[in-house]
This record gives C-alpha cells, structure tokens and sequence, in this order.
C-alpha cells in the first residue's frame, strides 16, 4: 500500500529496529589534522559532503571541498564509518536533512559531530533502503521530533529509534527507483556534453573546424536537449503521450487555433472537451465492470443505452467522473488502481470539476443555438480553450498508462504464458509499430480487444465498452464506444464522432447490462 503524503504506516517497523544511530564525537582537528597526501590518512566528513546520495572512493576525490582540513591522522572509533551506513545531518533548514549512503571506500572517513550515523543492524534491501531514506528526507514526523528555533530543526539521536518508518512497498520502491534510473540518466548526458565541450579543439585548433566538428559531435545532446524541452509544454505532451483518440483531438484544437476560423476551433475545443470525458468516463465504466464496482451515474449509462431512446452526453461523462469517488465496491482495490485517480480528476469543487461544468454549460448552448452571436467572441474562444487546457492537464496520468490494440496471442500451455503482440495506441497517428509482452495470469487475452495497461503493466479490458474497427464512414482506424440515437443502437468514433449501426457483439452488450 503506498504511503499518503509521506506519511509512515502505523504498521511499518521502528527505525530503531533497523539501525543502531551513533552518535559521533567532537574531534579537535587541530590534534588529528593531516595532509590529504600523508599515509594512513583518514577522510573528515561534514555536512556539505552529504549533497549527493551516495559517498565513494575518496581517495580519488578531486572535489575541491575535501581540502586541506579534511583529512586527519587519527578518529576516534566512533566517528568511523563504514560501507552500508547512511549518514544524516543532525542540522537542517525547511528543505529537510541531507543523507548520503556510504559506498565502498578505499580509505577510512570519519563523520563529524554535527552528523548522524544510521547503521543497518538487520540486511535490508536497497530499495526499501532508499524508500527510508526519502521518507527521512521529507516527512513532517521527522520535523515534529525535532527542536526548531527561527526555522531550523535540530534532530536528536535519542529520538530517532523510536520512529516509525515505511515498511517494504514494491510500488512505491518501484517509482522511486525509476526517478533514480532517469535522474542517472540525465547526470550521464550532462557529462557527454560536458566532455564535448571541455574538448572543442582536440582535432583541430582551427576555430571554423571545431566549429563544424561540435556542431556534428553534437547534435544527439542538442536533440534530446530540445525533446526534453517540450515536455514542458502540456501540448506536446497531449500530441505525443496521451492515448489517441485524445491525442489526435488535441490536434484538431491546435490546428483549428492557429487559423482565423472561430467557430470551428471552438467546436473543435468542446468536442476534445467531451472526447477526454467520455474516454475517462468509460475507462471508469470498464474498470467498474472488471472489479464489481458500481454507481448510480453506470447505472444510468448502461439503462441509457439498453432501453431509451437517447444516448449519453457530456453530462452523463462528467456524471462518472464525479460520483467515481463515491461508487460502492473501490474498498477492495490496490492503492495503484488506475480506477483512484480516474475518479479524483472531477473532485466537486476543484478547478477541474468547475472547468467541467463551464465548458459543459458552452456545450449545451452551442447545441442549443444560445450563442449572443454568430461566431464566438475571441474571449469565449480564449477561456474555452484555457479550461481544457486544465483539464488535459489534470488528466496527464493517462500519459504513464497505455492504450493497447491486441493483434495476436500464442498460448504456452506448458509455462501457462501468453506471447501478445500489439500496437500501443499513444500519439496522434494510428499507425504504430507492433510489439510484444509476455502476460501471466488466469484471464485469458482476446485478439482484436482493446486494453489499458496501468503503470505495472497490469492489463485491463475495455471491451465492450470501448472498442476499435476501420471506421465506414472515413476508412480511417478508429475507436468507439456503443451510443444511441432516436432509439437506434449505434457506435461513435472518439476521435472525429462518425457514427453508423452497431457492429459489435450484442452478447457482449448484454454481458454488461448495455442492452
């Protein structure tokens, strides 16, 4: 279970039962000081060695912080560190307190009085390491053990045994370890751009060759540089990460904004606007269905589109939305069901359930001809588009999940495993490349099927209510969702609203209470 604003579990284990905290002495440097070239030199550790997580080799360090007063002949055997401890500053401002694990060192080091060391009394595994140390790192039970004056906190070794703190949680480890893999790699690209320019002229010291040579090394950094420039732009991440059916009405929305036509980029904000609601609304339908959840607003849809005469709209999508929180049945979900933050986007009262409302109002007299005048004014159009702006933003946990098309499975009967080969549905084109996975478990998968697959590659079905076929209306790869009109069961497109006769399985309707 992952732990709520860094809270600790009351279950997780004492950190006094993890570690022994040492105490180190004070050490007048004056009788123990050394050059950092003496034999059998000792390393002296302070606080501003704990800025990077993780504290080796430092009889290689160049790091002009270790300096002349840093190295000693003698420590006492209690400031004596060792591979596998984890030092904390017992001083610390409103960011929290610095922590480094020691890695294995070729010399001895010794840490200073105004630091703690924690050392591990039982072996405990490194991601479990690391989830303690971000907690320690962050969690306002460490401030409330300690004394504050003006702002700064000061720990006592005394009271940190007694501190409870997170036990084993895979998910959690998981994300934190995927920061640590992303941050490793960012620290690797800023050194190939660092090494190619510290060596500008190696080949040549004609400035217009090194010139040409720097421009050529380096396009790869330039590159990925600008790549991860534009995740910071919502619009890119919408075009290029978001499933596609609601990667490709964003597109439409750029595309009609940058042109002087009012009325069809307003159409084109509202019906994006509806598409990433109803999208979210039936993964929460799907979801429902797979874990026996229910509400009033899914008994609504499904009798909608089983006995009358018209299908759902935008209010029935935000309707899901908002009572997801609520529905009955959710107690028995893991804490990263992809079903909880589906039902936090349309909280009542946040600024996503109030842009909700806003552009549903737009919506209804667009429809209903209640416009002041023939084109939107350009504050309307402005305003439209800035609440769905906020609500693909509020939604961006739908980048970290996949919407995937099943082309083919092979049973293994021997290892119980299934080959699947498919298309990852992400981006604002419907041609990808096919892939493959390896799936356990006791569900079958169905070729032709669409399916969610949460940020533990966990795969969920959405068939019946979300399917996919050649649209016969554009001939384009489409994906749709069963609808009414004037009693008539038909199927909707998300990505442009073509809409013909039902081709799916009526069974598979019936199945689900939609017929």
């Amino acid at each position: 279970m992952a732990l709520p604003d860094g809270q600790a579990p009351a279950s997780g284990p004492l950190l006094g039962d993890l570690f022994q905290v040492i105490v180190p002495r004070p050490i007048k440097l004056t009788d123990f000081i050394a050059s950092r070239r003496a034999e059998g030199r000792v390393c002296y550790l302070r606080p501003w060695n704990l800025d990077t997580p993780f504290i080796v080799d430092l009889a290689h360090s160049g790091d002009s912080d270790f300096d002349e007063g840093q190295w000693l002949t003698d420590a006492p055997s209690e400031n004596l560190v060792q591979a596998g401890d984890v030092l904390m500053t017992q001083y610390f401002g409103r960011r929290g307190p610095r922590l480094s694990l020691v890695g294995q060192i070729s010399i001895p080091a010794a840490a200073a009085r105004t630091l703690l060391i924690l050392r591990p009394a039982v072996p405990i595994d490194p991601s479990h390491l690391r989830l303690i140390t971000a907690f320690l790192r962050s969690s306002p039970q460490v401030r409330a053990l300690c004394t504050s004056i003006k702002g700064d906190f000061r720990i006592a070794a005394s009271a940190l045994p007694s501190l409870r703190v997170p036990g084993w949680d895979d998910a959690l480890s998981a994300a934190l370890g995927e920061l640590d893999s992303a941050g490793s790699q960012m620290a690797r690209w800023h050194q190939e751009a660092e090494t190619l320019a510290d060596n500008v002229f190696a080949d040549s010291e004609d400035p217009v060759q090194a010139r040409r040579s720097i421009i050529r090394a380096g396009q790869l950094i330039r590159l990925r540089a600008d790549a991860a420039a534009q995740l910071d732009d919502p619009g890119y991440i919408a075009r290029t990460r978001f499933p596609y059916p609601l990667a490709q009405r964003w597109r439409e929305v750029e595309a009609r904004m940058s042109t002087d036509d009012r009325d069809r980029a307003y159409k084109a904000v509202l019906d994006a606007a509806e598409a990433l609601l109803g999208f979210c609304a039936l993964l929460v339908a799907s979801l429902a269905q797979e874990a026996d959840i229910s509400s009033k607003a899914l008994r609504s849809l499904k009798s909608k589109i089983s006995a009358q005469l018209g299908g759902p709209g935008f209010g029935d999508w935000t309707r899901i939305l908002r009572q997801a929180a609520s529905a009955t049945g959710t107690a028995s979900l893991d804490a990263d069901h992809p079903f909880h933050e589906l039902a936090a986007l349309l909280v009542e009262g946040s600024d996503a359930d109030q842009a909700a409302a806003r552009l549903a109002g737009r919506r209804n007299n667009n429809a209903h001809g209640r416009a002041n005048e023939p084109l939107p004014s350009v504050g309307a159009l402005t305003e439209a588009f800035a609440d769905l702006a906020l609500l693909f933003q509020r939604a961006r946990f739908l980048a970290d999940w996949s919407l995937l098309h099943v082309t083919s499975v092979n049973w293994d009967r021997l290892s119980a495993k299934e080959t699947v080969g498919y298309r990852r549905l992400m981006g604002d084109h419907p041609v990808v490349p096919t892939a493959t996975m390896v799936v356990t478990g006791a569900d079958r998968i169905e070729v032709g099927s669409l399916y969610l697959a949460d940020r533990d590659q966990k795969l969920h079905p959405l068939r019946p209510f979300i399917t996919c076929e050649i649209c016969e209306a554009c001939t384009s790869w489409s994906i749709f969702h069963a609808d009414k009109e004037n009693g008539q069961l038909i199927q909707r497109s998300l990505e442009h609203g073509h809409n013909y006769p039902y081709r799916g399985d009526p069974a598979a309707l019936r199945a689900v209470g939609l017929q």
